[in-house]
């Protein structure tokens, strides 16, 4: 009751004191109410419609750093760019016998790849056509697929081989509940799969169908150059807090950035011998070794370094009897996984202070490529910077990637 009276009269003072308050008001606008699918497009074609990649590199600007923060942006790049056309994401070593697979991710897709007991190689996304649990883990040898939630088991060649405890049900049809296959071929020593839905024509395992899809007409130059011979060494893998087209800028400069954070490496190259050649999804660039490192002990690069990007992700170093790949894995905006694969021609496959000490020089340069690609992250996502520019001579192959990002996002 007192609490009553005391805000009875509370209210009272306040009624006599806001009639002496002026009121504005103004009219409001009703609010559109946009289907959200059409509101993250007009979104993301207004970012890639930031660069434009007609105008000439000597006045153009670089995409705008939204391109490597937003999220929304980064989910399109997964549709638009990884999602279509042919990606690297492993080498047949890995599935050598029959019976032999590995898995992996990319975006929100979860694939495995095997080997049968006939020789053949197929793909197939990852997941329990039951309720959805993840097969297979990591890589091994298994004569099918058994799924660790209920126990159903597949194949090697996909077909539902048991379901369990199912018992009653109706309308169930064996031949439509195998895993659902993805489009896979072989170049060279590299496991390529296609994301895009579709049936698998038969000629997608021809060699030269596969690299004119996949590499176009620097298919042939890079086949004199990756040799099947040679034999995988090791695999190393670094998570980087960037994302995944820094990694690839700072590839694509040309060597513009290698006297200055690579200088042991710098010691070994001409780096005025640098250049870049440009063809339909590939650029390739390649540099003169210099005499530092030839010595009768340690000649690590050989004559020429061959360095070929593969857009949108997977890189090939060729140098010496050496050969390394990079195939860069993105894990958010502001994260990406980079996969080291190194193999190694058969005259020196014994030489174990050779190995060492190639696998210690690619180590130092990778920890100096990391403090550079985590501190250019760190600069994009300040408020200080938007855009850039590139050096015309040495940053072709970097403009020529942002333009067929381009191409892709603005479909």
């Amino acid at each position: 009751m007192v609490v009553l009276q005391r805000f009875t009269s509370f209210h009272q003072f306040n009624k006599h004191k806001l009639s002496s308050i002026q009121f504005f008001t103004c009219s409001v606008k009703p609010r559109k109410h946009h289907p959200p699918f059409k509101i993250s497009c007009d979104y993301n074609q207004k970012l890639v419609l930031e660069f434009d990649p007609k105008i000439p590199i000597e006045e153009a600007i670089t995409p705008p750093s939204s391109w490597y923060t937003d999220s929304c942006f980064y989910t399109h790049e997964l549709n638009q760019v990884f999602f279509k056309g042919w990606q690297a994401v492993g080498y047949t070593e890995q599935i050598k016998e029959p019976r032999q697979y590995f898995t992996g991710r990319l975006g929100n897709v979860e694939y495995v790849v095997c080997r049968d007991d006939g020789g053949k190689i197929h793909a197939f996304h990852n997941v329990c056509r039951h309720h959805a649990s993840l097969l297979a883990s990591g890589s091994g040898k298994s004569s099918c697929f058994v799924c660790p939630y209920h126990g159903w088991t597949y194949g090697l060649d996909g077909a539902l081989l048991k379901a369990t405890r199912i018992k009653g049900i109706k309308n169930f049809k064996v031949n439509e509940m195998g895993l659902v296959p993805m489009r896979v071929a072989v170049w060279g020593p590299f496991i390529l799969i296609n994301f895009e839905n579709g049936v698998l024509p038969e000629q997608e395992s021809d060699f030269d169908f596969v690299g004119n899809e996949w590499l176009g007409s620097s298919s042939q130059i890079l086949a004199d150059g990756v040799d099947s011979s040679l034999s995988f060494l090791c695999r190393r893998e670094y998570t980087i807090e960037c994302n995944w087209k820094v990694f690839c800028d700072n590839y694509l400069d040309g060597g513009y950035h290698v006297p200055y954070a690579h200088k042991g490496l710098a010691l070994g190259l001409t780096l005025d011998s640098y250049s870049t050649t440009i063809f339909e999804k590939v650029s390739i660039q390649r540099c003169e070794t210099g005499s530092a490192e030839k010595d009768q002990d340690f000649d690590r690069l050989g004559s020429k370094a061959l360095y070929a990007f593969v857009y949108p992700n997977f890189m090939i170093n060729r140098y010496g009897p050496w050969m390394d790949t990079n195939l860069v894995l993105p894990q958010g905006p502001r994260k990406c996984l980079v996969i080291f694969d190194y193999f190694l021609d058969s005259s020196v496959k014994g030489d174990e202070s050779f190995i060492a000490q190639s696998l210690e020089d690619s180590e130092t340069v990778q920890m100096e490529d990391i403090k550079l690609c985590e501190a250019v992250q760190r600069g994009l996502e300040s408020p200080a910077y938007c855009s850039g520019r590139y050096a015309p001579q040495v940053e072709k192959a970097m403009h020529h990637f942002h333009s067929l990002l381009y191409e892709n996002l603005s479909d």
